[in-house]
């Protein structure tokens, strides 16, 4: 009898203390506050900061505008998360980062769900439909300034290699007059003669028009 209730009494008293365990856990996160994974939102502050406004009141067309960078910078935040949800999953799972992170994230995913419908709601205030189609537009126009920023850095950057490797990058002029220069040394392009050796009668003779003169001479 002695050693039917001793794996039971094992059993219970394992599984007693995970319960008991899971549940202080439990109390204990849902009563501390986690560090947002967002610091601030400027966008959303401005776009309230200018619908309060009263005297004088905003325009519509300002409105909008801050509505749209509003947009944008969800768009902004909507990308991140899906390119850190994934990753911090991992390291999770591996021990890597603690359970505070992680809900942070969980937490900023939540408030960005709300953000989205509350954006939607106010495009919908000012145009009938226009919260469909918002967010595809910011989504266009955070793209656009991206690639708008690559390509300004382009000379930063191009000037940082030359310096760094100690070698000046072609021109667009340097490589037509080194194209030319090759193409004249294969030739595919006749060097220029002369102005006296390429200069021909209209008659179709050239230098040899003096001598013909003087056999007529002779004959007469």
């Amino acid at each position: 009898m002695a050693s039917v209730l001793v794996p039971i009494a094992y059993v219970i008293i394992v599984f007693g203390g995970l319960f008991i365990f899971s549940y202080f856990y439990r109390r204990h996160t849902s009563t501390t506050s986690f560090e947002p994974y967002f610091p601030s939102h400027p966008e959303r502050n401005a776009y309230v900061t200018l619908l309060q406004k009263t005297n004088p009141p905003a325009s519509d067309a300002l409105l909008k505008a801050a509505l749209v960078r509003r947009a944008m910078a969800d768009v902004a935040r909507v990308l991140k998360i899906r390119e850190d949800k994934p990753a911090l999953q991992t390291l999770l799972q591996k021990g890597s980062i603690g359970d505070n992170l992680w809900n942070s994230l969980l937490a900023a995913e939540k408030e960005l769900e709300a953000e989205i419908m509350e954006v939607v709601a106010e495009a919908n205030s000012f145009v009938d439909g226009w919260g469909q189609v918002i967010f595809p537009t910011a989504n266009e126009m955070l793209a656009n300034e991206k690639m708008r920023a690559a390509f300004e850095r382009t000379a930063e950057a191009k000037t940082e290699l030359e310096i760094k490797y100690g070698v000046k990058a072609k021109t667009l002029d340097d490589t037509t007059s080194s194209s030319s220069k090759t193409k004249q040394a294969n030739g595919l392009v006749p060097p220029l003669k002369s102005g006296a050796e390429s200069v021909v009668s209209s008659d179709g003779e050239g230098s040899g028009t003096p001598k013909s003169a003087k056999k007529n001479k002779k004959r007469k």
